[in-house]
């Protein structure tokens, strides 16, 4: 049973801008894990960070979790201006699979999140359990052709919903065709479509696609958004060929990809160590009690 001052003691951790930021990642993802009305109110606490990417883990973390209590909170960094675009994207993406409780979709200014929840109410059905746990943006076509699936990924005439699908269902098939079909779109549709293939490609921790990530994440005319996700995929994937590129970009100009370099390298550490689990916040306080 945890307690309510072990769960203080993991948010403090979190909200301290004077902690690493891996440890600050560690606690955030323990919290996720915990769950509940106080988990809750420490990841929204954290919004004030000066961290665009911690801001948007917290986000995409509070969808997660699939707790009502979360969406006045995602609402509100979906409606304030001065957050960055990449925080007010992820709130505005996490709002809608919260538990799909929104009742007004206007207040959601994320088209793709609208129309999940369209979805949702027009097949008046569950969606099955993603085989990597998460809560997907948009449910997985029911294609399982990889060649048809890659031309509707790629098909930037097609809205982004179904491209969403397409891509969620390559993520499901889990071949190395998959994979590569899914890599392509790196080149393709917008910062938040590529960004999205990132992360994609991080889950399914697949290392035929580490070149690709790796010449995105070099790309210094990519957007810093798909940059943080290909680097945390590379952290993700952890074969010794992502180690190099994860160093050197722990340096990069820009803050954003920087820090994800330095949360991809810990993430490394963690899938080539023998640490039992990578949101170990609980685990580390019990052990110093």
């Amino acid at each position: 049973m945890v307690t309510e001052q072990e769960v203080e003691a993991i948010g403090r951790r979190l909200v301290d801008a004077a902690q690493p930021l891996p440890a600050r990642f560690r606690a955030l993802f323990t919290l996720r894990n915990l769950g509940g009305p106080a988990a809750v109110d420490w990841i929204s606490r954290a919004f004030g960070d000066g961290s665009a990417l911690l801001k948007h883990e917290l986000a995409y973390c509070l969808g997660q979790m699939q707790d009502e209590a979360a969406i006045p909170v995602l609402i509100r960094v979906l409606e304030d201006t001065s957050q960055e675009p990449m925080v007010r994207h992820e709130a505005g993406t996490m709002a809608v699979p919260v538990r799909h409780g929104l009742e007004n979709p206007e207040t959601c200014n994320c088209l793709l999140a609208v129309r999940r929840l369209e979805w949702l109410q027009e097949n008046k059905q569950e969606l099955a359990t993603s085989p990597y746990l998460s809560v997907d943006p948009a449910p997985p076509a029911e294609e399982t052709d990889v060649a048809k699936l890659r031309e509707t990924l790629l098909d930037e005439s097609r809205v982004l919903f179904d491209r969403y699908r397409a891509m969620f269902a390559l993520r499901n098939l889990g071949s190395q065709a998959a994979v590569l079909a899914l890599a392509d779109g790196l080149r393709s549709g917008s910062a938040l479509f590529r960004h999205e293939i990132g992360y994609v490609l991080g889950q399914m921790q697949d290392e035929a696609c580490v070149p690709q990530l790796t010449a995105t994440l070099r790309s210094r005319t990519e957007s810093p958004m798909v940059r943080h996700e290909c680097a945390e995929a590379l952290g993700s994937i952890a074969h010794p060929s992502c180690l190099e590129t994860l160093r050197a970009f722990a340096h990069d100009e820009e803050r954003v990809v920087r820090e994800s370099c330095e949360v991809a390298l810990d993430m490394y550490e963690y899938e080539n160590g023998t640490q039992f689990q990578y949101a170990d916040g609980l685990c580390k306080l019990q052990a110093s009690a």
